[in-house]
């Protein structure tokens, strides 16, 4: 129980992460009612855009106080590019379509944008080292939060604010609100309903792009399957929250992040379920609160705002 404060700051860490995440799936399938497995591979996209500006931009030395922004800024515009990109050749092309057919798109997206960066981003067949922020670690009373830590701890309440302000109180915001509601009507009302959806898949791949320079400097290395099991857990997180709800999605992601280091620090104290424990169980636990929250309450912890169009 001493080790008790260390593992929730932990745990909201990692769901503060995994929040970043669900934000961009929760968005796109407000407004379009998608579930766009691609976007994990976004954010990894987002990790090696921080990666190329920090090795082949940047001048040698450069200090990560200065090159932090930059690399951010490579991150958000690498990821924004391809989301942009697969909305508009990918999705929008299939918007008629039966559900099943953007589904299968994203999931074969999904693959294709892992193996290309496998094939031609240089030494990426493993994993590569991610720059580190100089000092640390910093110590608050029990608690030690990692160096790599800050820019998260930072990040995502920014994040968080930016994207409520802008929901709640500009008109693109107001109209992503129409739009989700009932885009007929939106579009009746002189909506741009295909703006509206471009700037969801930018919007949710900047979120990305910022989680995945938090997980860079959280684990110290980028890789090209990195997306992957991420993604499904963001997925989980936004799931979760109620997918369709943006603040679904973050509430989503720090239960799941709570619940993940919590069962893995604590399960195998349980009698009996001594095998259980440790970081090669943390998948598994993440998934199976997923499958409780679909079996007791499948519209999520704050259900879904957005209105059933069936």
């Amino acid at each position: 129980m001493n080790e008790l404060p260390q593992q929730l700051v932990n745990g909201l860490l990692l769901g503060s992460m995994y929040g970043l995440v669900a934000i961009g799936y929760t968005m796109v399938y407000g407004i379009v009612q998608l579930i766009n497995f691609a976007h994990g591979e976004i954010f990894m996209i987002g990790g090696f855009g921080a990666l190329t500006v920090y090795l082949y931009v940047l001048p040698d030395g450069t200090t990560m106080w200065i090159a932090l922004p930059l690399m951010l800024l490579g991150a958000v515009i690498a990821a924004t590019t391809v989301a942009v990109g697969a909305e508009r050749f990918a999705y929008r092309p299939l918007r008629t379509a039966p559900r099943l057919a953007p589904l299968i798109t994203a999931i074969g997206l999904s693959l294709a944008l892992q193996q290309a960066v496998w094939a031609w981003y240089p030494d990426a067949k493993q994993s590569i080292n991610f720059p580190e922020i100089e000092g640390g670690p910093f110590k608050i009373g029990d608690v030690t939060i990692q160096t790599g830590d800050i820019f998260l701890l930072i990040a995502a309440p920014i994040s968080m604010a930016i994207l409520a302000f802008f929901v709640m109180k500009t008109r693109t915001g107001r109209g992503m609100q129409a739009t989700a509601q009932d885009p007929d009507t939106a579009k009746l009302m002189g909506i741009n309903t295909d703006r509206i959806i471009v700037v969801a898949f930018a919007l949710g791949a900047v979120f990305a792009a910022v989680g995945a320079v938090a997980y860079g400097l959280k684990y110290g290395q980028v890789q090209f399957r990195m997306g992957f099991i991420l993604g499904l857990k963001a997925f989980t997180a936004a799931v979760l929250g109620g997918i369709g709800n943006i603040y679904g999605a973050m509430i989503g992601g720090l239960v799941l992040g709570l619940a993940e280091t919590l069962a893995t620090a604590y399960i195998a104290d349980v009698p009996g379920m001594e095998q259980l424990g440790g970081q090669s169980w943390a998948n598994v636990w993440a998934f199976v609160l997923l499958i409780l929250v679909l079996l007791f309450r499948p519209q999520g912890l704050l259900g879904e705002r957005v209105a059933d169009r069936a």
